[in-house]
């Protein structure tokens, strides 16, 4: 019964992440932009959050800490996918070089602020960490044994107000238009440049929120140098899965973190540890899982029209 619920609460921990940042993903994509660049942004998001938790002072109390995180967190984010938006919505260039070039900036840009910031001078070798034991305690829920984080509730939110502002505003039908027909959307009068460029922030702006999620879900302190051991590309596999739908992301999520859990609590599980089985095997789970689902489903995927098709006026 213990190892199910540790699984349970894993689980719901590694969903919370996923979920947030492949719906910011699908944002970016139902507006037209391919977003790349989600890992970066997430890497971005975690470092700004980890330097409110780590140098705000003791005596500030743990309700503001927390939100001075997330907003700092959700800032972090949008102003990186600004590159995005700059190079792909105003100068037309490539979305996916440019979101890689975003993914291999960021754990490079983190690593080096960290390390300027907390190795000594004779230390130069040192891993780049920064501690944050004490905030990161204020983002912990605990109901008995059963440990969870404030996240987990922000997932259902995000996911609630996805599905509402998509399907139920004038926003989101605007968004979703400028994704499937861009030109038509202009000719009703709508800023297909503007909306692009807000379906980008809304990415960056929740993928810098996965990423102070994921380091706070089970740890107290973070290497910056191994940046966030691709929860960003596996955030982009979720979203083809649940087919740019908030919904279906979620459940998608859950599955997805199912397995990624996996590698977390096998120990808890006699039938799983005894098996002659390398214990990096149940960590590579989720990703070996995320390439067999999509090669099935891949098929049946329908993408936003006009994603990673740069706006032209003139094109009908």
């Amino acid at each position: 019964m213990g190892g199910l619920l540790l699984l349970i609460q894993y689980t719901l921990i590694f969903a919370s992440v996923l979920s947030v940042v492949a719906i910011g993903g699908m944002f970016s994509e139902r507006s037209g932009v391919i977003n790349l660049g989600l890992e970066g942004c997430m890497v971005m998001g975690a470092l700004a959050g980890a330097l409110v938790m780590a140098f705000t002072p003791s005596t500030v109390p743990g309700w503001i800490v927390v939100i001075l995180t997330l907003l700092t967190s959700i800032l972090a984010g949008m102003l990186y996918s600004m590159l995005l938006a700059v190079a792909a919505v105003q100068f037309k260039a490539d979305q996916t070089i440019t979101g890689t070039a975003m993914n291999i900036l960021a754990p490079a840009l983190a690593t080096s602020v960290v390390k300027a910031i907390t190795l000594n001078t004779g230390d130069r070798k040192a891993t780049p960490y920064l501690y944050y034991v004490d905030a990161h305690e204020f983002f912990i829920i605990r109901i008995g044994t059963f440990e969870l984080n404030w996240f987990i509730l922000l997932m259902f939110v995000v996911v609630a107000l996805a599905f509402v502002i998509l399907y139920k505003t004038r926003f989101g039908l605007r968004l979703m238009s400028c994704g499937e027909h861009p030109q038509a959307a202009a000719s009703n009068g709508i800023n297909v440049i503007g909306m692009r460029y807000v379906g980008v922030l809304i990415s960056g702006g929740l993928a810098g929120l996965g990423g102070i999620a994921f380091i706070n879900s089970a740890n107290s302190s973070w290497p910056f140098d191994s940046g966030v051991v691709g929860f960003g590309f596996l955030a982009l596999a979720v979203m083809i899965f649940g087919k740019w739908k908030p919904i279906n992301i979620f459940l998608g999520a859950l599955l997805f973190s199912l397995f990624r859990a996996l590698g977390n609590t096998y120990n808890a599980f006699s039938f799983l540890s005894d098996l002659p089985v390398n214990p990096i095997i149940y960590n590579m789970l989720p990703y070996i899982v995320c390439l067999i689902i999509l090669a099935i489903t891949s098929r049946n995927s329908k993408a936003p029209k006009a994603e990673g098709i740069p706006y032209d006026k003139g094109m009908r």
